[in-house]
């Protein structure tokens, strides 16, 4: 009488690749289909050294405020469209073509992990917005702007920690525009709540009506946060970053309610 064996079925172990590795790489690939959409790209990054060079230098050493010129003032408002502009098209428009094209399909059937994904995409647009004001920063002192090295570290500081909403805001109109309008809706957007801050036109020029709106706009609170760093703001650090964290709430609130929206549709 013979005995049969059976083998046992063999264990198979599924190990996880280091998060490091993996994350640098999505990072570096997000970045790259970034700058491959020039409409995307050059906006971000050519927009805010333009506006600098047309309007900023040519009111060098015109006085506005006590111990601030209007260049330096100008400068400011500009840093502070190059980051958050960068927070939102990166997120708005990039990840908005993604969904026309069904990456977001193979992503989900790929093994990398959706947080994976979403940190390098937050990675990547803080790594972005840095090199965006970085090289606004490079034309402004090679074109004579001089201030302190404790200012241009400040003013960056404050604007890569308060853009957080914008990451958020980029999110959430990822979602909720369709991909054939992904160029057109969050650029409109952005350039409506951008004028209506005072980051491309000084408060004091604008309409009455468009004062009165201004402060319940994030990009004014944005803004904000880099005037202090020249002692330019009209409220202080701590009321700007509060209004900042109701806006980050709020839009990631959204944010996720349109994602969840898009994967019953496509996943359910």
């Amino acid at each position: 009488m013979s005995t049969a064996v059976v083998d046992a079925p063999a264990v198979v172990q599924r190990t996880l690749a280091p998060l490091a590795p993996m994350l640098a790489r999505q990072s570096v690939a997000q970045a790259r289909m970034f700058l491959r959409t020039p409409a995307v790209s050059v906006i971000s990054f050519v927009m805010p050294v333009m506006l600098f060079l047309f309007f900023g230098l040519q009111v060098r050493g015109t006085p506005y405020l006590p111990g601030v010129d209007l260049s330096t003032f100008m400068l400011a408002s500009f840093g502070a469209y190059a980051v958050s502009s960068v927070m939102v098209f990166n997120y708005g428009i990039t990840i908005a073509l993604d969904r026309g094209q069904k990456v977001d399909i193979l992503m989900r059937v790929s093994p990398l992990p959706g947080s994976v994904y979403l940190l390098a995409r937050t990675i990547t647009a803080l790594a972005l917005g840095l090199v965006g004001l970085l090289v606004l920063f490079a034309v402004a002192i090679l074109t004579g702007t001089q201030l302190p090295a404790e200012t241009w570290i400040l003013m960056g500081l404050r604007l890569m920690i308060g853009s957080l909403p914008f990451i958020a805001l980029g999110f959430a109109l990822a979602y909720l525009c369709s991909p054939s309008a992904a160029p057109a809706d969050p650029n409109l957007l952005f350039i409506v709540i951008a004028f209506g801050s005072g980051m491309l036109i000084r408060i004091d020029q604008m309409p009455d009506f468009l004062r009165t709106i201004a402060p319940y706009l994030p990009t004014y609170h944005y803004a904000q946060l880099s005037w202090g760093a020249l002692g330019a703001a009209t409220e202080e650090w701590y009321v700007s970053a509060a209004w900042l964290a109701g806006f980050t709430i709020v839009f990631f609130a959204i944010a996720i309610f349109a994602y969840r929206r898009e994967a019953a549709r496509k996943f359910a």
